[in-house]
């Protein structure tokens, strides 16, 4: 979806042509699977990090056009609201030093990305969802300008054929309308991404769904929106909610959500792919002219524009990624199931754990997921969104377990022997992994302590608003400390 796009209206005629158009690309795709034409043999991994703007204040900030001109690093974007950016780290290969790069690398660049931006009277915040947004920050006027987004926003309404509805139950309720997809803007997150063969995607997406739920629990860092204490990662509920273009009729017929967890472990990449044409209608109907089959059979490689844009309006919490480098085709999973922040090294350590555990599960004898069904995963998964690092999950040879427990004896030693297999060093893995393991001894993760310092100034005499704003200045000095969260002052 980051592609610019220049045509705002569709006729029926520009549907037609598009699911044409589409379904030839699948073709072509399927037969590029079956030739081996990908770039796998010395796999990269990658980073994109979403950032909020608040004034000195802790105040949402809609400057991010201006941010973006003070910081005048390509690296940095819009996203969807006009306070958000977003950050592309290079990707990198984890070994021989590539996960201290990474961190030295965004490190480095928030720093200065900070500094240029305090020049527009803006400072940049990374959490999953901005505690001090009101309502009148999540409508239509404050979209960023890109065409693209309005577009989109304008799509989803109409294929939905009513206002947005945001109903969510945790701690305390949130009933909403939105006449725009901008509630979306709210939910920023951290973008894992890990380039693997064709042939072993399914083995990395399975192992990435099987650890969404673990990942939420310990990682939770959203547990605020306009002004109620919801889910410890409220991000979940929001983003299916805000992206929804099923009325309620279409819901109780069984028609899937576009924001999705799945349904069932796959056995091939295609899958995915096959699932998107055959489940979803596209969203923004465009074509070019490329012929993907001519591409194919001249020798080059195709770009498939149409399945790739259609692939990014289907917001998978694992999703399938195609993309040309260099012209030379790959595929990898994005995993975007956790939050943005609290700091630099929590993110990193984050990332440590997932890309070992990972790959320790896929190379493991017998897969996880043959012992355990695809509904204790999607479960686990919201539950742990719910509850955060509290949250109890199922595991196969266990059953239930906290998930802080389930990490500690079982998920931090497969994390230190995926992570050796990517090459990373020892003194690398141990830093990062320490992170996990504390934040699971203490109980603190973003969302448990944010709680808990809102409660406290609650307590003490602050309205709700007041505590969560003075809380976010607050966590916004720690964050640029770049000490882990589970260190901050309880």
């Amino acid at each position: 979806m980051g592609q610019e796009v220049e045509q705002q209206e569709f006729t029926r005629a520009d549907r037609t042509a598009h699911r044409q158009k589409v379904r030839r690309c699948l073709d072509v795709f399927a037969r590029m699977l079956r030739e081996a034409r990908f770039d796998s043999d010395d796999p990269m991994t990658g980073l994109e990090i979403e950032f909020n703007l608040v004034d000195e204040d802790g105040h949402p900030a809609l400057k991010n056009g201006e941010a973006l001109e003070a910081i005048a690093n390509p690296a940095f974007q819009t996203e969807l609201g006009q306070f958000n950016l977003e950050i592309n780290v290079p990707p990198r290969r984890l070994g021989g030093g590539g996960v201290t790069a990474f961190e030295k690398e965004l490190r480095d660049s928030l720093n200065d990305a900070e500094a240029r931006a305090n020049e527009v009277d803006a400072h940049l915040v990374m959490i999953g969802i901005l505690p001090t947004l009101e309502p009148g920050h999540l409508g239509a006027s404050t979209l960023s300008p890109n065409p693209r987004y309005r577009l989109l926003s304008d799509q989803i309404l109409a294929a939905r054929g009513e206002d947005l509805l945001i109903d969510i139950h945790g701690i305390e309720r949130l009933q909403t309308t939105s006449e725009s997809i901008m509630p979306e803007a709210a939910c920023t997150s951290t973008q894992l991404h890990t380039q693997v063969s064709p042939e072993e995607f399914p083995a990395y997406w399975n192992a990435s769904q099987a650890i969404s739920g673990i990942q939420l629990a310990i990682g939770a860092n959203s547990p605020y929106l306009l002004g109620k204490e919801l889910w410890r990662e409220t991000r979940i509920p929001l983003f299916e909610q805000a992206t929804d273009t099923r009325s309620e009729e279409l819901k109780a017929q069984g028609v899937r959500p576009r924001v999705w967890f799945g349904e069932r472990w796959i056995n091939s990449l295609f899958d995915l792919f096959e699932e998107n044409v055959r489940f979803f209608p596209a969203l923004l109907p465009i074509c070019d002219d490329e012929d993907p089959l001519e591409v194919l059979e001249s020798g080059g490689t195709p770009q498939l524009s149409e399945l790739r844009l259609h692939n990014g309006t289907i917001y998978r919490w694992n999703r399938p990624v195609y993309d040309v480098v260099d012209g030379v085709p790959h595929v990898r999973v994005e995993n975007r199931v956790l939050a943005a922040g609290p700091t630099v090294v929590d993110t990193m350590a984050n990332a440590g754990f997932y890309f070992g555990v990972v790959r320790s599960l896929v190379e493991s004898e017998r897969p996880l997921w043959s012992q355990m069904s695809f509904s204790a995963a999607e479960e686990n998964f919201h539950v742990a969104a719910h509850h955060g690092i509290e949250a109890q999950v199922y595991w196969p040879g266990i059953g239930q377990v906290s998930a802080t427990e389930l990490t500690l004896r079982r998920l931090l030693p497969l994390a230190q022997d995926g992570l050796e297999r990517w090459g990373v060093a020892g003194p690398e893995i141990d830093r990062l992994l320490e992170v996990i393991e504390r934040r699971c001894l203490t109980g603190r993760n973003g969302a448990s302590w944010y709680a808990g310092q809102v409660h406290a100034r609650e307590e003490a005499g602050d309205s709700r608003a007041e505590a969560t704003r003075r809380t976010l200045v607050d966590y916004r000095d720690r964050m640029h400390s770049n000490e882990p969260v589970h260190t901050w002052d309880a």
